[in-house]
C-alpha cells in the first residue's frame, strides 16, 4: 500500500501509523520487521512533513527519538514519506506512492473508557443494545460481588487474628500470674516449714 492508503487503514482500525518514542520501541519493531523481509523491504511509519516542512508524528507525539539511516532525511524531498527498513530497522525518506507494508499503533484503552465505549456503542445499535447493556451490568455486578466477598474474608481473617492475639496475651498473662503465685507459695511453704521446725526444737 502507499502511505496515504496505510494512514486510512490505520485510522479505520482505530489507530495511527506507528510513532517510535525510544530505542527500546525501535528495536522491538526492527526485530519484528526483520521477519517480513521476504514480503516487503520496509514499513510505513507515522512521520510526515507539515506545510512548513517540519517533521512530525501523525499521532502528535513529540519527535524526540530518531533512527535515520545514513544521509537521511534530505531537505529537498519535502513530498516524501518515511519507511522503517525491514532489514536494518533504520528510517529513510522515499516517495509516498511506493508500495510498503505498514505498522499501526493503537492507544491503550482504559477499562472505564472501554465500558463507556461499550455502553455508548450499545445505544447506537438498538437490536444488540439490550444484550450488551445486560452483559455490561452483569459484569459490573460480578465485580462488585467479588469485591464484597474479598472484603468480607479479609475482615474475617483480621478478626480471627485479633482474637488469637488476645488469647495469646491472656495465656501469657495467666502464665506470668501463675509463675508469680508459685514463687510466693514456695517462700510461704519454706517459711511455714521453718516455723514447724522451730516449734519441734
Amino acid at each position: 500500500m502507499n502511505w496515504a492508503q496505510s494512514v486510512t487503514e490505520c485510522i479505520q482500525s482505530g489507530g495511527t501509523l506507528v510513532s517510535i518514542e525510544d530505542l527500546v520501541e525501535s528495536n522491538f519493531l526492527a526485530d519484528h520487521a526483520d521477519l517480513f523481509t521476504s514480503k516487503t523491504s520496509g514499513f510505513w511509519i507515522g512521520i510526515y512533513r507539515n506545510v512548513n516542512g517540519k517533521l512530525l508524528w501523525q499521532d502528535n507525539t513529540a519527535l524526540g527519538f530518531v533512527n535515520w539511516g545514513e544521509g537521511q532525511p534530505s531537505d529537498d524531498q519535502l513530498d516524501y514519506c518515511t519507511e522503517l527498513s525491514a532489514a536494518s530497522g533504520s528510517w529513510s525518506i522515499i516517495p509516498c506512492s511506493s508500495q510498503r507494508g505498514f505498522i499501526c499503533k493503537k492507544p491503550k484503552m482504559d477499562p472505564l473508557l472501554l465500558a463507556l465505549y461499550l455502553f455508548t456503542d450499545a445505544k447506537k445499535d438498538k437490536p444488540h443494545g439490550h444484550s450488551t447493556i445486560w452483559m455490561l451490568l452483569a459484569l459490573v455486578l460480578f465485580i462488585l460481588v467479588g469485591m464484597s466477598f474479598m472484603v468480607y474474608f479479609l475482615f474475617k481473617i483480621k478478626k480471627q487474628s485479633e482474637t488469637q492475639r488476645e488469647v495469646r496475651q491472656c495465656s501469657t498473662l495467666l502464665e506470668y500470674s501463675n509463675a508469680l503465685t508459685g514463687v510466693g507459695d514456695k517462700s510461704d511453704s519454706t517459711h511455714d516449714k521453718g516455723k514447724s521446725e522451730h516449734s519441734v526444737v
